[in-house]
């Protein structure tokens, strides 16, 4: 249906100060043309309704008042909550060139050169740029305490073995909490064994592994446990495992050490200790490890927290 006043369905009359609008149940088109809404259960109209009529006075303030409205609706409290807490800035560490290169902070293990960073490192090898089990574990020089690690293993081709006689390596913190290694693609083992699993505690979550040959990544976050001064647990291990992208791990608090002939338990430590890896006959193959100290942020606690609304304060009261 065609408007009776032009092309224009908006169009303000000069003489009259009046503007047109569509009438009711019609869309404005650019040409002039008006689309009737039609309601299937009414009887069609036998004629078309006259345009509503508004002067443009009319209209601008109506529009004032609309966008008034709105913006009253957008705006927040003025009220904010302060915890009382004096943060430090935290410190800028530049990323590596990639996800999987060490960050400016990380301490690096293994860079495909050498095994300096290693005890027993000179009984494995170091081909094409990987490091190969050999003879014994190797145990970091530097100990660490909570800490993010960092390393990337490919299991042995062709594929030999089954269960645990197959890839089998592990990861462990201060010597005694162990992150299993193991080739678990198209593999059958106990669960609380194969790759990913805290060892005799916990399987992961799920099986992410990729085909020997290929590389496996782990990044793991790990919480050393704390002791009283009596020796006591203040507070257990803990384990974040992203396995190939995937969280595998979700700070899984560990019962004790990982032993495979009794159950875990703690015994008090070191804040600090060694990462070692595994030698358990078969050829690994590991690469580009590094870690790094995780810190946590530092703050100092000034006053109680409280809510401020402009200049004023209000303390915040606990039932």
């Amino acid at each position: 249906m065609l408007s009776e006043k032009g092309s224009d369905p908006l169009r303000q009359d000069a003489k009259t100060n009046q503007i047109d609008l569509p009438p009711m149940g019609q869309t404005p088109f650019r040409n002039g043309a008006h689309l009737q809404h039609v309601n299937p259960m009414l009887p069609a109209p036998t004629h078309s309704p006259r345009p509503r009529r508004y002067s443009a006075h009319f209209a601008l303030r109506t529009a004032v008042l609309l966008c008034c409205m709105l913006g009253r609706s957008s705006q927040t409290s003025g009220q904010e909550y302060l915890s009382g807490i004096q943060w430090e800035r935290p410190p800028i560490v530049a990323p590596g060139q990639t996800d999987a290169m060490p960050p400016a902070d990380a301490v690096v293990l293994f860079d495909g050169s050498d095994t300096a960073a290693w005890v027993n490192g000179e009984n494995w090898k170091v081909e094409e740029g990987n490091l190969v089990i050999g003879r014994g574990e190797i145990r970091s020089k530097e100990e660490f305490g909570d800490c993010q690690l960092h390393l990337e293993w490919s299991a042995p081709v062709p594929a030999s073995g089954s269960g645990q006689g197959r890839g089998n390596s592990g990861i462990f913190f201060m010597g005694r909490y162990e992150v299993q290694v193991l080739d678990s693609y198209d593999n059958e083992t106990y669960s609380d064994g194969q790759a990913g699993a805290i060892y005799k505690q916990t399987p992961p979550m799920v099986n992410a592994m990729r085909p020997p040959g290929q590389w496996n990544t782990y990044d793991i976050f790990w919480k050393a446990p704390r002791f009283a001064d009596d020796g006591s647990l203040r507070s257990p291990a803990a384990i974040t495992l992203v396995h190939n992208g995937i969280l595998v791990l979700n700070h899984f608090e560990l019962l004790g050490d990982t032993p495979f002939h009794r159950p875990p338990r703690y015994e008090a430590h070191g804040e600090k200790g060694p990462i070692s890896i595994q030698d358990h006959g078969n050829p690994v193959r590991f690469r580009n490890i590094w870690v790094r100290e995780i810190k946590p942020p530092v703050g100092t606690q000034v006053r109680e927290p409280f809510l401020r609304d402009g200049e004023k304060e209000i303390p915040i009261t606990t039932p």
